[in-house]
């Protein structure tokens, strides 16, 4: 087709595998008018020169609900368009050459089990009969996914774009897009080659052009193009045309059949950038120059593993651009900055797995305004302004590119670009042995090493080498009081004559108290479920302060502005890096805070959930009184420039009662025992607030209309299918999550978040029972309960309440 029309409803601008498989759903399942645009022909960004590996497990139920979705896609996509779509559910081994390695199998496994997905593990023998042509002589052993597999990307993106056409998608081949004509921060028509096309949505699903596509709107797409090389050889004898895919993480490399030759490629630690400025408009079908010399390092590890290759000729050697991000997930969701472009982009190579599911859910996100399933991980809001930095973006993107096969140790921390944002007691901090993590450009104090330890963190897959200094700082706060720098904190002030009835309609819980109140509340989506968890304080009649996890400042306030209505006399302002935060909690915080105001801090003056202006060293400081320790204790925020004045006043009249500085590892053990929730791992867009046990934190009884009344209303009532519990386990035991939980031998479900509880003595684990007749509390307690960790089952102990409480008298007293 070369007409353009004049509109259409949704615009998708790039014809690879991700655009074509968005506007085949849309057409498919919403009955879309869509229009498709491709500045040259199907495939010829990326997707031509993909490898076609499809793997199906992420450590997301989400993602992995999303990639097992393609393969479903790619098995009945044939007979529904008649265009083949090479795909051969040949599995995929994985192979573990060390002890570390193997451990990550055996939690990957259980990750599998946990996710409903057939995941074996198998012994170097099995190995060499699945495999003849292989050397196992250092394999520990191996992962079998047998419904993994392979398929051809041109092929599939072809079908694609033929199903969308049977549905009524109009796909437009050698048209660029020049830019867009905007009106009051949304698009109104997509300026092309060949005229103008009024719309009312676009999706960006633009490849390795996205942040071109993007920037056309103002809009980021923090994407870096790096250079990756695979070769083609000739036949090899001996090699079974069903051969499962290889993925060989210790020697960096991959392998699939193909022709009766093999497809090897892999992720070196020195990845070849592209360009950080634009990428050429005429790339079609076209490649980077051989380089055998930085191929080399990996063909001396893929000759060792497969000795066959060594005499095998190579047919072609590809060495193409792919779209990688600084985190090494894909790229999905509206954008923070214009609420009518969708993104689906940045599949660090792994698009042709990706593309059936990504296209599924962009679809639908593209229709409903929000996303289908708990898209967190993958959402373009995980970003902020730091990733508009082009250098920041190629130093952490190149890292993430060089882990990709590296052992994912749990804790571990990026180390590029860094130090990005620091509060000002970053020096004042480093000073007391604090060993820093990164959030969003933050440093922030995971833990503080005593003195003559070593200030690093030493990775491996048991006790991490922080473990004992960490529980010392736990114990600290139980017993005495600690300061902990939240800096980091996203903040928004929100102001206007509507201001209250605007975050009234936007909260779950009731945030129409009076001035000096304080409310814990969640945003919930059209189905119920937990968009954002977060604190409102009202310092006045129409002005209230927002404070929110680190991570989720763009979410968050995105969530927001998106549901204030229009015309509403309102304005929202992020202030993060106007006001530091400074909590301080534990039984002895208030005579520490009594001794640094004048302002009555007394239970009686100063109640829990109630917020307050109060005077220290000289600032006008926000004090809530509020706890996500378990513990007595306030979040003070300063004026970000009195900070170092306020801390060091707070450590100097703390003395007496020893006050020291805590991590971000000891708060998270702390929150674990008083059973807080933390959103994106306990609480997501997929759980209800009464799933998730936070019926408290919902104003139903009230008669006001809010943002998923009516999807909680329905379910009220009635027994729930699921509930978020508590469990415990033996001190030996190390959760992380994900580990299946066991009811009578039978699987329930599957932990969110794990850790350990240094008062107790015990691993905890939170996660969701699961029961299609109702999970009450006689069902709960009438069970025994085991998790599979790494493989292996451990008795654990249920808990319907927190494991650790001081009583909410200590905390409110």
């Amino acid at each position: 087709m070369t007409m353009l029309p004049s509109h259409a409803q949704i615009v998708v601008i790039g014809g690879g595998i991700i655009g074509c498989s968005t506007a085949y759903h849309l057409a498919r399942d919403h009955k879309a008018d869509v229009v498709l645009l491709e500045q040259g022909t199907l495939t010829s960004g990326s997707t031509w020169h993909a490898a076609g590996l499809v793997g199906q497990l992420r450590s997301s139920a989400s993602i992995t609900r999303v990639l097992k979705y393609s393969v479903e896609l790619y098995k009945g996509l044939e007979a529904e368009t008649g265009l083949a779509t090479g795909w051969k559910m040949t599995g995929c081994l994985r192979l573990a050459t060390n002890q570390d390695r193997w451990t990550e199998f055996r939690r990957l496994a259980t990750t599998a089990g946990s996710f409903g997905m057939e995941m074996h593990l198998v012994s170097p023998e099995e190995v060499k009969r699945m495999w003849p042509l292989m050397n196992v002589d250092d394999l520990v052993g191996a992962s079998w996914l047998p419904t993994d597999g392979q398929a051809s990307p041109s092929d599939i993106t072809q079908s694609l774009a033929k199903g969308a056409r049977m549905h009524g998608a109009k796909i437009v081949e050698n048209v660029r897009v020049t830019g867009f004509d905007m009106k009051d921060g949304r698009i109104v028509a997509v300026k092309t080659t060949l005229g103008d096309i009024a719309c009312e949505k676009v999706v960006n699903c633009a490849g390795q052009w996205a942040r071109q596509v993007g920037a056309m709107a103002g809009i980021n797409v923090p994407l870096q193009p790096v250079k990756h090389q695979y070769i083609i050889t000739e036949k090899i004898d001996g090699l079974a045309t069903d051969a499962p895919t290889i993925r060989d993480p210790d020697r960096r490399t991959y392998f699939k059949e193909e022709v009766g030759g093999l497809v090897m490629g892999g992720y070196e630690p020195n990845p070849q950038p592209w360009t950080t400025g634009d990428v050429p408009d005429e790339w079609a079908f076209r490649l980077f120059d051989d380089d055998f010399d930085h191929f080399e390092q990996h063909m001396v590890q893929a000759i060792e593993r497969i000795p066959a290759l060594e005499k095998a000729g190579v047919k072609q050697m590809i060495n193409g651009p792919e779209s990688f991000t600084p985190d090494g997930n894909f790229i999905l969701g509206v954008a923070p900055e214009c609420s009518n472009m969708f993104v689906g982009a940045g599949f660090n190579a792994f698009g042709i797995a990706s593309g059936g599911g990504a296209g599924w859910v962009l679809a639908q996100w593209v229709v409903d305004g929000e996303a289908p399933l708990d898209l967190w991980v993958v959402d373009i809001r995980r970003f902020s302004g730091m990733h508009r930095d082009r250098q920041w973006v190629l130093d952490r993107t190149l890292e993430a590119y060089g882990k990709h096969y590296t052992v994912a140790f749990p804790h571990e921390e990026y180390e590029s670009g860094r130090p990005r944002l620091t509060s000002p007691l970053y020096e004042r901090l480093k000073a007391h042995g604090a060993v820093f993590g990164s959030k969003l450009g933050w440093e922030r104090p995971n833990w503080f090493a005593p003195a003559g330890t070593e200030g690093r963190d030493v990775y491996s897959m048991g006790r991490q080498n922080w473990f004992d200094a960490v529980g010392a700082e736990h114990a600290h706060v139980r017993e005495a009081v600690g300061i902990f720098d939240q800096s980091s904190f996203a903040k928004y002030e929100v102001t206007g004559p509507d201001a209250l009835k605007v975050l009234d309609h936007i909260c779950a819980n009731d945030v129409t108290k009076p001035v000096g109140r304080l409310t814990y509340t969640q945003l919930l989506n059209t189905r119920g479920g937990i968009e954002a968890d977060l604190t409102v304080a009202r310092f006045g009649e129409d002005r209230f302060y927002i404070v929110t996890g680190t991570g989720f400042r763009t979410h968050d306030f995105g969530w927001i502005a998106d549901h204030v209505p229009a015309g509403a006399r309102v304005e929202m302002v992020d202030v993060t890096e106007d006001w530091g935060t400074l909590s301080l909690m534990g039984p002895k915080a208030r005579d520490v805070l009594a001794a640094v105001t004048k302002a009555d801090v007394s239970n009686a003056a100063f109640p829990f959930g109630h917020a307050r202006e109060i005077a220290i060293a000289g600032s006008t400081v926000r004090a809530l009184r509020i706890t996500y320790v378990g513990e007595l204790g306030w979040e003070l925020h300063v004026p970000i420039g009195a900070i170092g004045e306020v801390f060091d006043a707070l450590m100097a009249a703390g003395e007496p009662f020893g006050v020291k500085p805590v991590g971000y590892r000891a708060l998270e053990s702390l929150r674990l025992e008083k059973g807080y929730r933390a959103w994106g791992s306990d609480i997501t867009p997929n759980d209800t607030p009464l799933e998730a046990g936070l019926g408290f934190a919902v104003k139903l009884k009230r008669n006001a209309d809010f943002l998923g009344r009516s999807a909680l209303e329905a379910v009220a009532g009635q027994p729930l299918k699921k509930r978020l519990m508590g469990f415990t386990a033996g001190p030996d035991v190390v959760l992380l999550g994900r580990e299946t939980i066991l009811r009578n031998g039978e699987p329930v479900g599957y932990l969110t978040s794990g850790g350990y509880g240094y008062t107790l003595g015990k691993a905890i684990g939170y996660g969701y029972v699961r029961n299609a007749e109702g999970v009450s509390d006689d069902y709960l307690t009438s069970g025994s309960y085991e998790l599979v960790v790494a493989m292996e089952k451990v008795p654990a102990e249920i808990h319907l309440g927190p494991m650790f409480d001081p009583g909410m008298e200590r905390i409110k007293a």
